[in-house]
């Protein structure tokens, strides 16, 4: 059998690595393709370069440094923040909500106040006097321009909205229906008082109840802004105790590290966070104070002297409407025997009103500029209730005429004993006004600079707390 002849042996490939030398180890060889070592991508760097920085002193200090200044800049912040809130309601009780509440109640003065003039004008005869006619017409012009400013100074909607656009829809008509009234009074015509009549019934019925209606929302809206400016700022309280919390576990730390009791940059920090809180406290209590002496020593006053006002403009209206119905309107009763003059009846509760509030304002009234004028109106009224019994049984025996001087005649008559008790209680309301802006205005005083204050001292705080963790890093550089 033939064999093909052996091939030649191919050498074999001559190595062209380096010969590795005694001693070193083999290396691993490199994955297949050029890829790297698992586990080794940008989230795990980071994720151990965040626990080098954790777990190494340099890098905590610069954490505790960086979370003791945002809780710092962050009290400041909120502080601020809180502090201007309370004053902008306490700016608001003085400067919007009050005068609005005084608007309201003045609104009823003058539209009661002109009802009560166009009866006293009506008593007098054919002729109306010329100053009752001026007072009636200033009375509508002082009612129309404050409705206007309360429409403009409100919010717009809401139960005051609705009220002032009743106010402004129903005005027109019943200064129409005195118009009418005072026609047919020239033209001696008996139709002029049952205009009169209807005229007093609308104001009684629908303007006064929705002037009444203003009143008591523009007063909530005084209570809600009073409310609002006392509420303690329980957030910049809370988040000014945490830093002093942290602060204190700050320097307790460093002094465990280092065994130095100060590390002035966390004292500095410190400090500026008491002074911050103590301010804060401070400034609100003096500020619930003053707002709450504002309450007491003006606006429960102010209320009670309103009120009081308000039953003496009814009182005086439905007096004067006593002699011009004559007994023509009664009262609602089923059984016919017991009903009574109806505007003598209501002039009777009208007048319990007057006294009862005029005994509330001189318990409120604390100094003797506020009772002086509350007892001179208790004083005239007593004058007033005995003048009109005289009238009245004048009026009951027939002596119309006598009655009537009584009621409107220039001397001892129940006109002149109302216009003293309206002079009274005007000074009264003028007097606590003073007092309760005085009281409210010193309130917006003592908050006045501290919204800037906590701001600059959060700020401070942070600046002194980064400065004394930097102090303890620069030991480790």
């Amino acid at each position: 059998m033939t064999h093909p002849p052996n091939a030649p042996a191919v050498p074999a490939a001559r190595s062209t690595a380096p010969a590795r030398p005694a001693g070193v180890p083999a290396q691993p060889s490199p994955a297949p393709g050029g890829l790297p070592a698992p586990g080794r991508g940008a989230w795990s760097t980071g994720r151990e370069r965040l626990r080098a920085v954790t777990t190494t002193e340099p890098g905590r200090l610069q954490i505790l440094g960086a979370v003791l200044a945002l809780l710092l800049v962050a009290f400041g912040a909120v502080t601020a923040l809180q502090v201007d809130d309370r004053a902008s309601a306490v700016d608001d009780v003085v400067h919007r909500s009050r005068p609005l509440s005084a608007d309201a109640a003045s609104i009823y003065r003058y539209l009661a106040d002109a009802d009560t003039t166009a009866a006293s004008g009506f008593l007098a005869g054919s002729l109306e006097p010329k100053e009752s006619r001026e007072q009636y017409d200033r009375d509508i012009a002082a009612a129309a321009r404050l409705l206007v400013e309360a429409s403009a100074g409100g919010s717009g909607s809401g139960e005051s909205a609705e009220q002032i656009a009743v106010l402004n829809e129903q005005l027109p008509r019943y200064t129409g229906l005195i118009e009418r009234a005072r026609a047919a009074n020239r033209q001696g015509l008996p139709l002029g008082g049952a205009y009169l009549r209807y005229a007093n019934q609308q104001m009684t019925t629908t303007l006064l109840p929705a002037a009444e209606r203003l009143y008591e929302a523009e007063t909530e809206r005084l209570r809600q802004d009073d409310s609002s400016a006392r509420a303690w700022p329980w957030a910049s309280i809370a988040l000014g105790l945490a830093v002093l919390a942290a602060l204190a576990w700050a320097q307790r730390r460093t002094y465990v590290h280092t065994h130095r009791v100060f590390n002035q940059g966390l004292l500095a920090a410190t400090a500026a966070t008491v002074v911050a809180l103590l301010w804060l406290v401070a400034a609100h209590s003096l500020a619930r104070a003053d707002l709450s002496e504002a309450r007491t020593r003006g606006q429960e006053s102010l209320q009670a002297l309103n009120t009081a006002r308000i039953g003496s403009l009814t009182a005086r209206a439905n007096e004067n409407l006593t002699l011009v119905a004559r007994g023509a309107v009664l009262t609602e009763d089923p059984d016919p025997a017991k009903r009574k003059d109806k505007y003598e009846t209501d002039y009777a509760a009208s007048m319990d009103a007057l006294t009862r509030a005029l005994a509330t304002a001189g318990e409120r009234a604390d100094d003797s500029e506020g009772r002086g004028p509350v007892q001179e109106a208790v004083a005239r009224v007593g004058e007033w209730q005995q003048r009109h019994k005289d009238a009245r049984a004048r009026d009951e025996a027939g002596d119309y005429e006598a009655a009537l001087v009584r009621i409107i005649g220039p001397e001892d008559s129940t006109e002149q004993a109302f216009d003293q008790v309206d002079a009274a209680l005007e000074k009264a309301l003028a007097h606590e006004g003073d007092e309760f802006t005085r009281a409210a205005s010193a309130a917006g005083g003592a908050l006045a600079l501290l919204p800037f204050g906590a701001a600059l001292l959060g700020l401070l705080g942070a600046a002194g707390a980064v400065s004394g963790v930097n102090r303890r890093l620069s030991e480790y550089r």
